[in-house]
C-alpha cells in the first residue's frame, strides 16, 4: 500500500475520493453514508467490500419495505442500495470478479425498484450489434405522448446512477431512456467502448420510433464525462436528435489521455477490452470530435467546469465555438460540475425542455 505524508489511505482510495467525492452524494448516497464508509477504507481491495456492506444496509430497508407493503418507500430504499452497489463497482476494474458481483447486485435492486419508482421505470432493450442493450424507460405521469431525453452516461457511470438526473427531465414533461451503451454497465462485457456513436443512435432512435407512447419527432440527448463526448458525436450523424447537451465531455480523449488519473486510464482500458493501457491509447485516439462538429445540426449546450482535474476546459470552447452552441464554462466547477449543481443542472433541464417544445412547433 503506497500512502502520503500522514494520510493513511492508499493512492487509489485519496484518488478516488478527490476526484469522485461531490459526484457520490449528488447522486443519491446519504453524506454520512459517504464519510463513514471512505473515512473506514484504507486500502483499495478493500473499497468494494464497504460500499456492498453500505447497500446492504438500503436494500434490506427496501425488502422489508416490499414485505409491509409499503412500496414508494420500497421503491427509494431499493433505488438507493443500486447507487451504492454502483459505487462499489465503478471502477473497481482490478477485482473483475468482485466488480461484476457488485454490479449484479446494483442491477437487480434497480429492476425490482422500478415499478414502485415516481412516476415507475420500465426495463427495455435495443438491439445493437446481436445484444440487447438494457435501458431504463420513464415516462411522467398523465403525458400522452411525451418528447424523450435519450442519457448517455461517461466511462464509470451507468443507469444504476442516474435518478436525480432523471427527476429534473420528468418534473418538464420529459420522458428519460437511461441506457448502457458500449462498454458501459451491463452491456461493457459484451460490448467494447466505441468511437462512434452515432450508429448507437441509429438502433436507439429506430427503438424509440417503435414505441406510439412516444413521441420520436421530439428526441433530445444528455451526456455526462465521456458521455460528453458520446452525445455529440451521435447528434453528428444522427439527425432525429433535436437538441444535444454535453457536461463535462472531452473533445479529443486520446490528447487527454496522459493526464488522466491512473484509475480512469485502467477503467479504460478494461471497457474498452483492450491487453493494456498502450493499446488502450491506441483506442483513445479514436474518441474524437474532429471532422464531427459540422454536422451537428440540432441545437447544443456545452457545460464545463474551469477547475475540471480530469479533462482541460480547452476542448469544452473548441465544441461551441465549431458548432455555434452555448457554453455554460463554470469557474469553480470540477469534473461533472457536481460540486456546483445547483448552477447548471436546472438550467440544462430547462434548457433541454424548451429545445424539445421548440421542435415540436417547427414541425407543426
Amino acid at each position: 500500500m503506497t500512502t502520503t505524508g500522514d494520510d493513511p489511505r492508499d493512492v487509489l482510495v485519496r484518488e478516488a475520493i478527490a476526484h469522485w467525492a461531490p459526484r457520490f452524494t449528488t447522486n443519491g448516497v446519504a453524506v454520512s453514508d459517504f464519510t463513514a464508509v471512505t473515512s473506514s477504507v484504507l486500502r483499495w481491495e478493500d473499497w468494494a467490500g464497504a460500499w456492498i456492506g453500505a447497500g446492504e444496509v438500503h436494500e434490506q430497508l427496501g425488502r422489508e419495505a416490499q414485505v409491509d407493503g409499503r412500496l414508494l418507500s420500497a421503491g427509494h430504499h431499493l433505488s438507493t442500495a443500486a447507487v451504492y452497489y454502483h459505487f462499489a463497482k465503478f471502477v473497481y476494474v482490478d477485482y473483475p470478479d468482485v466488480m461484476r458481483a457488485a454490479h449484479e447486485r446494483a442491477v437487480r435492486c434497480l429492476t425490482d425498484a422500478l415499478p414502485h419508482l415516481s412516476p415507475p421505470g420500465e426495463r427495455i432493450e435495443v438491439r445493437y450489434k446481436g445484444f440487447a442493450m438494457p435501458a431504463i424507460l420513464r415516462r411522467p405521469r398523465d403525458a400522452e405522448r411525451p418528447p424523450v431525453v435519450l442519457m448517455i452516461s461517461g466511462l464509470d457511470s451507468t443507469k444504476e446512477e442516474l435518478r436525480s438526473t432523471e427527476a429534473l427531465f420528468l418534473e418538464r414533461g420529459l420522458a428519460t431512456l437511461a441506457i448502457d451503451g458500449p462498454g458501459q454497465g451491463e452491456s461493457e462485457y459484451a460490448l467494447p467502448i466505441q468511437a462512434d456513436w452515432e450508429d448507437v443512435g441509429h438502433a436507439v432512435l429506430d427503438w424509440i420510433e417503435t414505441r406510439p407512447d412516444l413521441d420520436a419527432d421530439r428526441v433530445g440527448v444528455w451526456g455526462v464525462s465521456l458521455g460528453g463526448y458520446y452525445a455529440p458525436r451521435m447528434a453528428s450523424g444522427e439527425p432525429r436528435i433535436r437538441a444535444c447537451a454535453a457536461l463535462a465531455g472531452p473533445y479529443d480523449w486520446g490528447a487527454v489521455w496522459d493526464g488522466l488519473p491512473e484509475l480512469t486510464r485502467r477503467t479504460f482500458t478494461f471497457r474498452s477490452h483492450a491487453a493494456d493501457q498502450d493499446e488502450a491509447r491506441e483506442l483513445a485516439q479514436r474518441l474524437t470530435l474532429a471532422g464531427r462538429t459540422a454536422t451537428i445540426a440540432c441545437p447544443l449546450l456545452v457545460v464545463f467546469g474551469a477547475r475540471d482535474r480530469l479533462i482541460p476546459p480547452d476542448g469544452a470552447e473548441r465544441l461551441a465555438s465549431e458548432t455555434g452552441g452555448t457554453l455554460l464554462m463554470l469557474p469553480d466547477g470540477n469534473h461533472g460540475c457536481m460540486n456546483v449543481a445547483a448552477k447548471h443542472r436546472y438550467k440544462t433541464a430547462d434548457w433541454m425542455a424548451a429545445r424539445l417544445r421548440s421542435a415540436r412547433t417547427e414541425k407543426d
